[in-house]
């Protein structure tokens, strides 16, 4: 195969946080309702709060994307290629030696 691939990719580490929560489980919670009712309706009494889809909310640590680019040859091996250019750009550190692939791109 002629070309190449860009791949981009994120070091994890152990402490990262990565939670998802429904928007019916946060409108349970009072002290988010509370928040809720004082920012945008000030003054309001005996108001209920509904969503109207079961929508998710992601809290996840925020990482830096990295990329580099190999022939589509290589496609097989990325994860491994991924790590051997954090490895090269000493992105690893204590308890931060994980990588997870973001995005694949043809070129």
């Amino acid at each position: 195969m002629d070309g190449n691939i860009v791949v981009s990719y994120k070091v994890l580490c152990e402490s990262d946080i990565y939670k998802e929560v429904s928007l019916n489980e946060l409108l349970q919670n009072e002290k988010v309702l509370k928040v809720i009712k004082s920012e945008y309706v000030k003054g309001g009494r005996n108001l209920d709060v509904l969503a109207k889809d079961d929508a998710t909310i992601k809290i996840e640590t925020q990482r830096a994307v990295h990329t580099f680019e190999v022939s589509k040859n290589d496609f097989a091996d990325l994860l491994i290629l991924a790590e051997e250019d954090a490895k090269n750009r000493k992105l690893f550190k204590k308890e931060c030696e994980r990588v997870e692939l973001v995005d694949i791109q043809t070129v």
